[in-house]
């Protein structure tokens, strides 16, 4: 077929052959372009043909004759008859940004209708999909990953039903394409040692072998936490304390200690009349103390004695510090009163706070060990059946092996355990410290740390992961944890594989409250939440922002995503909704009246347009903001790197930084900020995010609404990158949700990145399409997306790359 056209470029140059041998793909696919030369392309309505040839001429060819970053030269051999496509990944940038409207310029004078635009992406969407169905080509997860901390301390929760923070446990993950499943091929020194010390801990606590000492372990009260009002889960009738979820080793005693907040003179804050302070376990109270001002001043001596043993069960526990509520203190300051209360110059606290609790035990009444029931001991002994010690304990350690390990164990796995139950028994050691150090070797195990998927032969190319991969796959996807006890079985029956029982599986361990784990760790790495923590506003701006508020926003939208996953909604409620959740303390700062209590219930938003959605959510609207003011640029690039998968490039190296001092700081943000646009070397990019933040400019840097900034009324119009403009976050909303299948497809991309630790390439795309494809007939369900990533190859296939 001979393809005729009266372009007259220099056809050399890498995107003027990219673009003629995207003519030819065309042809190819079916597509063909007209052979008349001085024909005319016809009306978009009169047919469903596209005329490519006038198409590139019209809208490509005037820039990208010339050169440019693309090279696509492949595409000049006939890709489709060969069964190659080896410009595949450069065509995937031309779908994105036709699909996004980027591409032509939106200054150019003649732009593609709607109905051109869709006629040449459909095209290209399905020339990509059938080389990937003729020449598949699949992503390669590193074949050793070790478990992040999130994924270790959910582990030892269901191996061992021990409780920790892994945070004070282990060092950090680092991110890379944002998540911190990916980049985890290493175990550092400082790592294992790190995990060796663990290991010891935890073993301890799970079998209840203690030391020659007891154990002591300090929790502390940020300093930002306002106490004066009831906390999460407290009873009714207190303020303020600490609530610690925490594993009691053994049945016993144990002594705990509290200590008083106090200001820089060493003065206990807010010591005015008697308080009581409660010391609750389970919420059942066990010890009280009375505390009141030091008659001679000396405030040494106030929480000296705030000491007391209790008798408490071996498990997990939650133990409660809080103070009995006496009502609000009225006192008359000079400034107006803030809902925040923690600075002693600026917001002084107006009663005693706690600082912090110290658990030490057991410091005596020890039951037994054989006596104890603890969920842990259960978890390691219950079922195993009895006979001589070493039998015993080989049949602990293989139950624990497998569910450890994530397999069938076999007697070359049991080794190890056992030589360190057999070291501990000569040493002198009782059964329970000998099972405690072999637990402790099985902690350490690389079977254990690591994910272990076989690479796939290179000469046999891309390979179906095993059912006991794929249950592995699944469970860290969906609950960041260990396979549970039906997936084990039906992976080593080699039935997980089977599609009507893989969907089954994922159905119900979406319904199991592990599935959490998809909002605490997936969410909250996809949508920044975890950066809320360690954002601090200027206290100066925004003196009302406190540890209690920054747990709210997180809260609100944590429980907004929960809502979305529990009840399988389409994932386009993350954006509009017409209610939100709120506890008082979030509505106060919202100024929405009528809610009380510091308990988070769904509150319906009736004729209010303020709040509701992703997009109105203080959480959102602080990360993306500088601890002093708004960043309309941090929160377009939030929303085109997270919601529309358009991030804009890098800024390059050697564009020197605006100077602050070169416009004048009365000016609205819009026009401070216009010198980026004038500048050519920024324009590029904040051309792109700039319109889109300033859409958001009606929340402040805490996410509060307003009006206006300083004297100017606030201008919120703006524009998405392919020219659509609208006003406010309403508008914006709209305009995000007129084209859905973009939003939808970014949130896969992410949940798939998650899923198999990996970033998505340019092969992955035609899978990714064909998944959100599938789901828009469940309307975008959480769950269809779900399904539809396990069921796919991205999912079940390993490359041999």
């Amino acid at each position: 077929m001979r393809i005729q056209t009266r372009l007259k470029y220099d056809w050399s140059l890498p995107i003027a052959r990219a673009i003629l041998g995207l003519s030819i793909v065309f042809c190819l696919a079916g597509y063909a372009p007209a052979t008349d030369t001085k024909s005319k392309a016809k009306s978009p309505d009169a047919g469903t043909n596209l005329d490519l040839a006038e198409f590139l001429d019209n809208h490509c060819l005037d820039c990208h004759s010339k050169g440019d970053e693309f090279s696509i030269e492949h595409f000049i051999e006939s890709p489709l008859v060969a069964g190659k496509l080896d410009g595949a990944g450069e065509l995937e940038q031309v779908l994105l940004k036709l699909t996004s409207r980027q591409m032509p310029p939106l200054d150019e004078t003649t732009r593609p209708t709607e109905l051109e635009y869709d006629q040449v992406t459909k095209a290209l969407r399905g020339l990509l999909a059938e080389h990937q169905r003729l020449s598949p080509r699949f992503g390669s997860t590193e074949s050793l990953r070790r478990l992040t901390r999130f994924e270790y301390q959910n582990a030892v929760r269901d191996l061992l039903a021990v409780h920790i923070d892994a945070t004070k446990l282990l060092p950090p993950d680092q991110s890379s394409g944002g998540f911190d499943n990916i980049t985890v091929g290493d175990l550092s020194p400082s790592r294992v040692t790190r995990l060796l010390a663990a290991a010891e801990k935890i073993s301890r606590l799970a079998v209840g072998v203690v030391g020659s000492q007891p154990r002591s372990e300090v929790f502390r009260v940020p300093a930002d936490v306002t106490q004066k009002a009831r906390l999460p889960g407290m009873p009714l009738g207190t303020r303020g304390g600490l609530i610690v979820d925490y594993t009691f080793p053994r049945t016993g005693k144990y002594r705990v200690e509290l200590r008083l907040a106090r200001d820089r003179n060493e003065h206990v804050e807010g010591m005015r009349g008697e308080h009581r302070l409660e010391v609750l376990l389970d919420r059942k109270p066990t010890a009280s103390f009375t505390v009141r001002p030091p008659a001679d001043g000396d405030h040494s001596q106030v929480d000296a004695g705030l000491t007391a043993e209790i008798d408490v069960e071996a498990g997990n526990r939650q133990l409660a510090v809080t103070f009995v509520d006496k009502g609000a203190a009225l006192l008359e300051t000079m400034r107006q009163p803030l809902q925040s209360r923690f600075n002693y110059h600026r917001h002084p606290r107006q009663n005693p706070a706690l600082y912090e609790v110290a658990i030490t035990g057991p410091v005596g009444g020890e039951v037994p060990l054989a006596e104890e029931k603890s969920e842990s001991r259960l978890k390691i002994f219950a079922g195993i059946p009895v006979g001589d010690q070493r039998s015993r304990a080989a049949n602990v350690f293989a139950r624990l092996c497998r569910n450890a390990y994530r397999r069938p164990v076999n007697e070359k796995d049991l080794v190890r355990p056992l030589a360190f139950y057999d070291s501990a028994i000569e040493s002198g050691g009782s059964f329970d410290e000998a099972i405690q150090a072999g637990l402790s070797c099985i902690l350490v195990s690389p079977h254990f740390l690591l994910r272990v998927e076989r690479r796939a032969n290179e000469e046999a190319g891309a390979q179906r992961i095993t059912d006991l991969e794929l249950a592995s796959r699944l469970s860290f996807f969906l609950w960041s944890s260990l396979p549970d006890e039906q997936l084990l079985n039906l992976a080593e029956a080699n039935q997980l594989s089977q599609p009507e029982v893989l969907s089954k599986q994922v159905h119900r361990m979406l319904a199991d409250p592990k599935s959490e784990s998809l909002t605490t760790n997936f969410a909250a790495q996809w949508l920044y939440l975890k950066n809320l923590s360690s954002f601090t506003p200027d206290a100066r701006r925004f003196p009302d922002f406190d540890e209690n508020l920054r747990r709210a926003f997180r809260r609100e939208t944590e429980l907004l995503f929960d809502w979305v996953v529990n009840e399988n909604r389409s994932v386009l409620d993350l954006f509009a909704t017409d209610f939100t959740f709120l506890n008082e303390r979030l509505a106060k700062h919202y100024a929405i009246p009528g809610v009380y209590g510091s308990h988070f219930r769904r509150v319906s938003l009736t004729g209010d347009t303020l709040r509701g959605g992703l997009l109105r959510h203080a959480s959102i609207l602080t990360i993306t903001s500088y601890p002093t003011r708004t960043s309309p640029v941090i929160r377009g690039n939030w929303i085109l790197k997270n919601l529309l998968g358009t991030p804009p490039p890098p800024p390059p190296e050697d564009v020197p930084p605006l100077e602050d001092n070169t416009v004048s700081a009365d000016l609205p943000l819009r026009e401070r900020l216009a010198a980026h646009r004038d500048n050519d070397a920024c324009a590029g990019c904040h051309r792109l995010m700039d319109p889109i933040g300033f859409a958001l400019e009606n929340y402040d840097a805490i996410g509060r609404w307003r009006e206006m900034e300083g004297r100017n009324p606030i201008n919120t119009s703006g524009k998405l990158p392919d020219g659509s403009e609208f006003d406010g976050v309403g508008g914006l909303q709209a305009a995000l949700l007129g084209r859905p299948e973009q939003f939808v497809e970014t949130l896969t991309r992410k949940l798939a990145t998650y899923a198999v630790g990996r970033p998505m390439e340019y092969f992955d795309s035609p899978m990714i399409r064909q998944i959100v494809s599938d789901a828009e007939q469940a309307e975008y369900s959480f769950e269809s997306l779900v399904q539809g990533i396990v069921a796919s190859d991205i999912f079940q296939m390993r490359g041999s790359g």
